[in-house]
């Protein structure tokens, strides 16, 4: 049930940011650097951070969507639902397994952190530009998981087989037109591209 009283009782994250456009637009640029940019990891790997860092912090719609995603961009699937119950033995490579120790204790103990987490990530020949690419995936997560959860977002894909499937057909996803979709980016405006 939506905690806030003008958005529908089952809310997507959508009526969210059509309700409160304001600072929707430049959100999705920043998912778009992040998520779709050429980066150290793949997109398919990417997603799979958004969905393992959701099923941390339990955010039902995000790890739903972004579960999916990372299917769509060649993670196996169960591959988070496995990484939830143990990182040791989740079916990923093992130069993968530092990383998501990584983020996991980024999420659930932050002030923790230490030399020996970046480290361990290094040593599995992980460069810094990973390493950091990694740590904006969790934070952008932990952040969105936060929007979602303190806002009242009870999307359930899993509860919307349809939905699911054509999240699944996309082989392609953009953040930037998801947010010209919504009407919180100008459609004219290239300069966005990134």
């Amino acid at each position: 049930m939506a905690l806030f009283p003008s958005l529908p009782p089952e809310a997507h994250l959508s009526d969210v940011f059509q309700h409160f456009p304001d600072n929707a637009g430049p959100l999705m640029v920043y998912l778009e650097g992040i998520l779709r940019a050429e980066g150290e990891f793949s997109i398919g790997e990417r997603e799979l951070i958004a969905a393992y860092v959701s099923g941390l912090n339990a955010c039902t719609f995000c790890y739903g969507s972004h579960r999916v995603y990372s299917e769509v961009f060649g993670i196996a699937r169960g591959v988070v639902d496995a990484l939830l119950v143990d990182i040791d033995t989740a079916p990923v490579t093992q130069n993968l397994k530092p990383v998501m120790r990584y983020v996991k204790k980024l999420t659930v103990l932050p002030s923790k952190m230490v030399q020996g987490d970046a480290d361990a990530v290094f040593e599995a020949g992980w460069s810094e530009a990973a390493l950091y690419e990694a740590v904006q995936v969790c934070a952008a997560f932990n952040l969105m998981n936060r929007i979602v959860e303190g806002v009242g977002v009870t999307f359930d894909y899993d509860q919307h087989d349809e939905v699911r499937r054509e999240l699944r057909n996309r082989r392609q996803h953009s953040y930037l037109d998801f947010g010209r979709r919504l009407g919180v980016i100008p459609p004219e405006d290239e300069s966005l591209n990134v």
